[in-house]
């Protein structure tokens, strides 16, 4: 007859917490990994110049904000990345969704004459056309997730 003390029975399967704990770490590190290159992928697509772009392609940093501020974050109650840019203040406003899918935008623009210290701004609304930067950012390092797991795990 064979005896096995239970310690040495629970040794011999998973730990159930381990195996979580593992896998939320594995997780994490994979998606924060994606959402690293996909940040950086926009961010690249990105040019700084005075020109604005033309519809379609990714738009033009003329002062870097857009630029600077693309950020990603992993959500661990819901297992995900969140990648793009922040709101900005409300002289920008919706802007980057605005230049993302099109749409319509407030500008802010000084009106009066040169050299006199009291010009007024006049807001106007602006129609954007679309110049993804985000999108294309995200399917070109999409086909690279599965890479990003497979180098999480390590046995």
């Amino acid at each position: 007859m064979i005896t096995m003390k239970i310690d040495k029975i629970k040794g011999a399967f998973f730990d159930s917490a381990a195996v979580k704990r593992d896998t939320d770490k594995t997780t994490r590190r994979a998606l924060s990994r994606f959402g690293a290159f996909v940040r950086t992928k926009a961010r690249q697509s990105i040019r700084k110049r005075k020109a604005s772009s033309s519809p379609g392609s990714p738009p033009s940093s003329h002062t870097g904000l857009l630029k600077k501020f693309i950020y990603f974050a992993y959500e661990p109650g819901s297992q995900n990345v969140v990648i793009g840019p922040v709101r900005f203040s409300s002289k920008v406003g919706d802007a980057p969704e605005a230049l993302e899918y099109g749409g319509t935008s407030t500008v802010v623009r000084r009106a009066g004459r040169a050299g006199r210290r009291s010009m007024r701004r006049e807001k106007t609304r602006v129609r954007i056309e679309a110049r993804p930067f985000m999108q294309p950012a995200f399917e070109a390092e999409q086909s690279k997730l599965p890479t990003h797991w497979q180098r999480s795990v390590r046995g």
